[in-house]
């Protein structure tokens, strides 16, 4: 629904004067470690929880409550009724936070909000308590009467690969049912440049055991003729790449892409790259981050080298992780792998391969339509730059899930980070101009999609 200029500027105004007292409750969220993964950590979860529910109510929702399938993590549901004749928005977010990786390894306190030089550290200040706030932020400019239906549903386990997401998504699913979805989970690509993520690379994760003696053996009596396990395991992993860095699977999906190429010196400062280390594989960034699978070697089970002493290992195994390009089928992309390294275990091993965890499917959005339309216009009038769209390299099983149950609801995955966000990793950190913008942009959509 086209929109005056007077009425965009009142929203925007709107928003301006909240986004201050948005900031500061986004600052009280960081300071809750809700470390659902952690079971030390499931009080905090309860408690980031309850911290939404006190936000929500405080807009006057018809309802807002608790919600959580079986063994599964608190999830806030907050519903404002659509006027009549208009759409509901489904506002998506998660309130739980990867770990630290290590408190002392961070310029100040993970759990300390900080801010420094136009940003506000801290774990989950981008990933994803930004996205929280993000729609807290635009309810609160509307003063709880949003053009539009809204309902809020902030997850609390989605860093743990929501495994009960679609239990609930099935027991609640005309609490939850929407014309358009919008998850506040993704990034963008600058600071000023809005994006709609319209593509996702799977993950599987395997476990591979390769065996060799029944026992261990002294390396000075027995090694030469007699190999050891962990040797055997390396051969294995070392066959996973080509010269170039390339993915050595057979098999597998891989797409091109033709979005811009990015600057590989801003790519790997952003990534923090050491001098000299190469950039793997062929194509542009764009291909190899979002478009063409990715393989990891994430953990060994081996003595460490303070703990080594001169035997030949019998067994040793490892954790390793591959993303699929969209189009890959996640289970059959999970056998190519297993195959893979089965037929490169030398010497005749024995080789027990498992899977690692749960699987999350490859996803394409088709970004056509009225609501994709709609995100345009408001995003790219909020940032002043053309909205675009991009991939994520990284996987966000739920939104396959949506799609699912939701098929006539358009899914639109917006950024609440930039590239030097670090989401996941130390220091991580949101850009607070950017913050604004893209809650002046959400509540543009919302005006959009008013019919």
């Amino acid at each position: 629904m086209p929109n005056s200029s007077s009425s965009r500027s009142r929203v925007a105004a709107a928003v301006d004067a909240v986004v201050l007292s948005a900031l500061d409750d986004l600052r009280r969220l960081v300071a809750i470690p809700s470390i659902w993964a952690d079971p030390a950590h499931a009080v905090d979860t309860e408690a980031s929880a309850a911290a939404v529910v006190e936000l929500a109510r405080a807009l006057g929702p018809e309802s807002v409550q608790i919600l959580r399938a079986e063994g599964g993590a608190p999830a806030v549901v907050a519903h404002w009724p659509a006027p009549e004749g208009q759409p509901t928005v489904l506002l998506y977010a998660h309130h739980d936070v990867q770990p630290t990786g290590g408190d002392e390894n961070w310029t100040s306190p993970p759990f300390e909000a900080t801010e420094r030089n136009g940003r506000l550290y801290g774990r989950g200040a981008a990933d994803d308590k930004a996205g929280v706030m993000t729609h807290l932020a635009v309810l609160r400019a509307y003063e709880g009467r949003p053009p539009v239906g809204v309902t809020l549903f902030v997850e609390g386990e989605e860093e743990s690969g929501s495994p009960t997401l679609p239990a609930l998504l099935r027991e609640h699913h005309e609490l939850l049912a929407a014309d358009v979805i919008v998850i506040a989970d993704a990034a963008n690509p600058a600071v000023d440049v809005p994006a709609l993520t319209t593509s996702l690379r799977g993950l599987v994760d395997i476990v591979i055991e390769v065996s060799m003696l029944e026992r261990p053996v002294h390396s000075g009596v027995f090694g030469g003729p007699v190999g050891d396990a962990l040797t055997a395991l390396c051969h294995s992993l070392a066959s996973l790449h080509d010269a170039k860095g390339e993915v050595a699977v057979a098999g597998l999906q891989q797409n091109s892409s033709d979005a811009p190429d990015m600057a590989e010196d801003t790519f790997r400062s952003d990534v923090g790259m050491l001098d000299g280390v190469e950039l793997l594989g062929t194509g542009t960034i764009p291909e190899r981050v979002w478009h063409k699978p990715a393989i990891a070697v994430l953990g060994i089970d081996a003595p460490t080298v303070a703990q080594a002493s001169n035997v030949l290992l019998p067994r040793a195994r490892a954790m390793v992780s591959m993303r699929l390009a969209p189009g890959e089928d996640a289970v059959a992309g999970r056998e190519k792998l297993a195959e893979h390294l089965r037929a490169h275990v030398p010497w005749g091993a024995h080789v027990e391969i498992t899977p690692g965890g749960g699987v999350a499917e490859p996803f394409r959005i088709d970004a056509r339509g009225g609501a994709y339309d709609a995100a345009r216009r408001a995003f790219s009038e909020a940032f002043g730059n053309a909205a675009v769209e991009t991939g994520i390299g990284g996987s966000i099983p739920f939104i396959a899930e949506f799609a699912r149950t939701f098929p006539g609801a358009a899914v639109l995955v917006t950024g609440v980070g930039d590239p030097a966000s670090r989401w996941h990793g130390i220091d991580e950190s949101l850009d607070l101009k950017m913050f604004a913008t893209g809650a002046k942009a959400e509540a543009f959509l919302l005006e959009e999609l008013r019919r």
